[in-house]
């Protein structure tokens, strides 16, 4: 994979958007996990210990120390790219956010993380390093031992329990059609909530979430069944709070898989 990802590192540095000794340079993305299309960009993330600033960059607000990232797209031979750069301090910062202490303190069910950082930390996973690979490696394993993976997966439960009862309570009132969506949406959060348990991260990006189940393999969730209530491939137009029931039950059901 390495090898044919080199020449991005090519690219950036003939643009001038490598300064010199990065702590690391990693690829992350749809195109390291193998899902990319013709249409998909190269992202990238550059990790520095101070913060550089990049011709044609943007700054994106952080709730951190740099309170900024920035963020250069740009297009070359046709192949589009963003690059990210994230200093080191920043990511103590992300990682400090989601220790246990910090899930045993109560905070387990909220977003203590901004999406973007969430997203960061997410793709760590199945990053590849051009630069620094030990800098990644270090990285991944603090992450795998953090709360994250509980942090997440616990507050997507919570929110798949929230639409379970919500319609299950819109069916009682005779709103049905919002009852119908309110399942659905409970059943792609206890999803989540399951594949997060698993490290199987991405609920900041739902468009590949069926990527991420069938490639999980989890016999609680075999694909079929996944696209099956997905795409409510048996909902009965005449009959929809049958099929509202029944999801509301796969999602309870779904929700005693999922370990914490």
């Amino acid at each position: 994979m390495k090898s044919d990802l080199d020449g991005c590192l090519d690219v950036l540095q003939h643009k001038e958007l490598v300064p010199e000794d990065p702590l690391a340079v990693v690829v992350v993305g749809s195109v390291t996990r193998g899902w990319a299309h013709a249409a998909s960009d190269y992202d990238l993330y550059v990790l520095t210990k101070a913060p550089c600033r990049v011709p044609g960059g943007r700054a994106m607000a952080m709730p951190l120390t740099p309170d900024t990232v920035t963020t250069v797209e740009f297009a070359d031979d046709d192949q589009r790219y963003e690059v990210t750069y994230w200093t080191d301090a920043q990511v103590d910062q992300v990682l400090g956010k989601v220790t246990w202490e910090a899930f045993d303190s109560g905070e387990s069910s909220l977003r203590v993380l901004t999406s973007q950082e969430e997203l960061f930390l997410e793709r760590l996973v199945d990053g590849v390093a051009l630069v620094g690979a030990e800098w990644l490696e270090q990285r991944a394993e603090q992450l795998r031992d953090s709360a994250y993976r509980a942090f997440v997966a616990t507050r997507s439960l919570s929110e798949s329990d929230g639409k379970v009862e919500q319609a299950l309570g819109m069916l009682e009132a005779g709103d049905t059609h919002s009852a119908v969506l309110a399942a659905r949406l409970a059943f792609e959060q206890a999803t989540d909530a399951l594949l997060d348990s698993h490290g199987v991260y991405g609920t900041n990006t739902p468009k590949w979430r069926a990527r991420r189940v069938r490639e999980a393999a989890l016999d609680a969730l075999p694909f079929e069944r996944y696209w099956a209530l997905q795409t409510m491939a048996d909902l009965d137009p005449k009959h929809p709070d049958a099929w509202v029931r029944r999801t509301a039950q796969f999602c309870k059901d779904l929700s005693l898989e999922v370990e914490i």
